[in-house]
């Protein structure tokens, strides 16, 4: 699977911010068409439409096989509504969005365009929330496209000691005035993988399966209405724990101590490549992604994003 090169961010069809939810269509930085859905905070929007909670928005990204009109995906807008505004969206691939999914390669784009598309509306905060592989691209996001007063953090991380591992990517951390309209101010990773290719429990041997064989792929299209790229890809994109580090934002990652698809040692990892900067939640007895995330977990979730 190919990493394209993360471009300028799309503008919107829709002029302003309204009071029900509203479905339009991104268009990413490689030229993908996105489905989109925007919902106002439910709580305390003022009288003509405008940002609430300070002008937050809650960027929701779902994991693979999902899509923004999921039960799960559903659910956890609803909490998130009552103290922001919303934004979910399809991945490439998935739902009514166009393209191919790459499972984490060029859905930093699709996030990047749905970021780009709430500060658009005016919210000045944004906030982005991803699930399994929604949790890779959140982290692989924040790192990429900052804030400009991060510029100078990671345009030094791209050139320090660790540039041979950072920079072999083509990630071009350089560019970054290009991508200051679509970064996040503070990240969640729920069920997130901390490396590439891990195949240590069944449930992630099917997945790739379906990910890598023809007939798995038609499984992917047919069976779970998912639309998966046939090539591998080149170069490898920089995996979500080497990241964390470039992260300026607050980070909080989330995981579950019953997932059976990441044992806790990828939150973990996670964490530690974070420094001590990020904070870490280890739930007990919980499964996997948006689908395990009870609405109590969401509230706390949300509650931090207030917070954070």
């Amino acid at each position: 699977m190919t990493s394209a090169s993360e471009g300028r961010f799309p503008t919107s069809s829709v002029p302003s911010i309204t009071r029900g939810p509203r479905r339009t269509t991104l268009l990413t930085g490689d030229g993908v068409r996105i489905e989109a859905v925007y919902t106002p905070c439910t709580t305390d929007a003022t009288a003509d439409g405008g940002p609430a909670s300070g002008g937050t928005a809650v960027v929701l990204a779902h994991g693979f096989t999902g899509s923004a009109d999921r039960p799960a995906v559903l659910r956890a807008a609803e909490v998130f509504a009552q103290r922001a505004a919303v934004i979910t969206f399809s991945f490439r691939g998935h739902g009514r969005s166009g393209g191919r999914s790459t499972v984490g390669d060029r859905e930093v784009l699709d996030l990047a365009a749905a970021v780009a598309w709430a500060r658009s509306l005016g919210h000045r905060r944004v906030v982005t929330v991803g699930f399994s592989m929604g949790g890779s691209v959140v982290l692989r996001h924040a790192a990429l496209y900052t804030a400009p007063e991060a510029a100078g953090f990671l345009a030094e991380k791209a050139a320090g000691p660790e540039a041979d591992r950072v920079g072999r990517r083509t990630e071009r951390i350089g560019a970054l005035g290009e991508r200051a309209g679509a970064h996040t101010d503070a990240v969640v990773a729920v069920s997130a993988p901390a490396r590439w290719y891990y195949r240590g429990t069944a449930p992630m041997r099917r997945l790739h399966w379906v990910v890598t064989r023809p007939t798995g792929r038609l499984v992917g299209r047919f069976g779970f209405r998912t639309r998966i790229h046939r090539e591998d890809w080149n170069p490898v994109p920089l995996s979500p724990a080497e990241a964390v580090p470039l992260i300026t934002a607050p980070l909080l990652i989330v995981h579950g101590d019953r997932d059976p698809y990441f044992p806790v040692d990828h939150p973990r990892m996670l964490a530690a490549a974070s420094r001590g900067r990020a904070e870490l939640w280890l739930e007990h007895g919980m499964g996997h992604a948006e689908n395990a995330a009870d609405e109590k977990l969401l509230t706390r979730i949300a509650d931090w994003t207030e917070s954070a």
